[in-house]
C-alpha cells in the first residue's frame, strides 16, 4: 500500500457522500455546502458539475438509470445527470434547524437518508427510509446523523452521531425493511476526531472516516480498531471503495472547517483522496424504486 495520495483536488468546502459506478467507472461526490454534484470519470480522468439550488446531502443511483437524492427540502429523483429535480418525499420537518446529510441504499434497493439537527440542543436527526413511493422513520436519537453502512449480508445496520462521537449497530431484517435493538457499536475519545461517513468492505469490517481526527479508521464487525489510516487532512468525511478491483479506498475532505494554519499544512484539503488498500469494498447498491 501507498501513501493516501489526492485524486481530485477541487478544494470543495464540504466534500460528502463518495460513491462510486462500477459501470462506467466514474465516482460520484458533492460539495454540501456549495450545492454541487460532482462526476469524476477515472477513464477519461475528467470532471464535469451540476449545481443545485440548495444542499445535497446524500445521493445513490437508480438501478434503472438516473439519481436519487436528499436535499434540505425533501427527496428527489432525476433521469439524468442533468436531469429536471421529480419530487419523491417534501421534508415535514423545520427546513431553518434541519437538512439531509448522510444516506445510502440497502440490499434490497430501499435508499435511507438521515437528517442533521443544526441547533444540535436536542436529539431531533431522524433516519428515513425511502421506498415503493412510501417513507418510513426508522429512527429519531441523533444530531447529525453518519456513518450508514451495512454488512455485506445486509443484516446489521451501522448508524453513527458524529459529534456524540458514536456508532451504533442494529439488527438490520432485510425482507421487511426494518432496524431493531439498537446497540453502541462504538465510541471515540472527545479530542481525537468524530465518526462521519464510511463504508463496510466485503470481510465485514467498518471504515470510517474520522471529522477532526485527520485519519480513517478500519474496525472489526466485533468493534475492535484494526488500523489506522492517516489523511492529510484535519476533516475527513467519508469513504468509499471503488477502483476496477474494489479495492481503492476514496476518502472525502471538508476545507471550509480548516483554520488558515491548517490550510498551509494540509493545502489539498477539500478534494478527495485515494488509498490502494489490501481489502475489498463492495458493489453499491442502486435504488430500486
Amino acid at each position: 500500500m501507498t501513501d493516501m495520495q489526492c485524486v481530485v483536488d477541487v478544494q470543495a468546502k464540504l466534500a460528502e457522500c463518495p460513491r462510486w459506478d462500477e459501470r462506467t467507472q466514474t465516482l460520484y461526490f458533492v460539495d454540501i455546502d456549495a450545492f454541487i454534484l460532482y462526476a469524476y470519470n477515472t477513464k477519461s480522468k475528467s470532471l464535469s458539475q451540476r449545481e443545485f439550488n440548495e444542499e445535497i446531502g446524500c445521493f445513490s443511483l437508480i438501478e434503472g438509470g438516473g439519481f436519487i437524492a436528499a436535499f434540505r427540502s425533501g427527496v428527489y429523483t432525476f433521469d439524468e445527470f442533468s436531469g429536471d429535480l421529480k419530487p419523491y418525499w417534501l421534508a415535514q420537518y423545520d427546513q431553518t434547524t434541519t437538512r439531509f446529510n448522510d444516506g445510502r441504499c440497502d440490499l434490497k434497493g430501499r435508499f435511507l437518508a438521515g437528517t442533521m439537527y443544526s441547533p444540535k440542543d436536542a436529539f431531533k436527526g431522524a433516519l428515513h427510509q425511502f421506498s415503493n413511493g412510501n417513507e418510513v422513520m426508522l429512527d429519531q436519537s441523533a444530531w447529525t446523523s453518519n456513518g450508514l453502512a451495512f454488512s455485506p449480508d445486509g443484516s446489521v445496520m451501522y448508524y453513527a452521531d458524529t459529534p456524540n462521537h458514536v456508532v451504533y449497530q442494529f439488527d438490520y431484517n432485510l425482507e421487511a425493511g426494518t432496524a431493531s435493538n439498537k446497540r453502541i457499536f462504538i465510541e471515540f475519545p472527545h479530542g481525537n476526531g468524530r465518526p462521519d461517513g464510511a463504508a463496510v468492505d466485503s470481510e465485514g469490517n467498518y471504515w470510517t472516516a474520522l471529522y477532526q481526527g485527520q485519519r480513517v479508521v478500519k474496525i472489526s464487525p466485533t468493534g475492535k480498531i484494526l488500523k489506522e489510516y492517516p489523511v492529510p487532512a484535519t476533516y475527513p468525511t467519508m469513504v468509499a471503495f471503488g477502483g476496477p478491483t474494489m479495492s481503492t479506498l476514496f476518502v472525502s475532505t471538508c476545507r471550509a472547517a480548516q483554520t488558515e494554519e491548517e490550510r498551509h499544512q494540509f493545502p489539498k484539503a477539500g478534494g478527495i483522496f485515494m488509498l490502494e488498500t489490501d481489502a475489498t469494498g463492495q458493489i453499491e447498491p442502486r435504488f430500486a424504486g
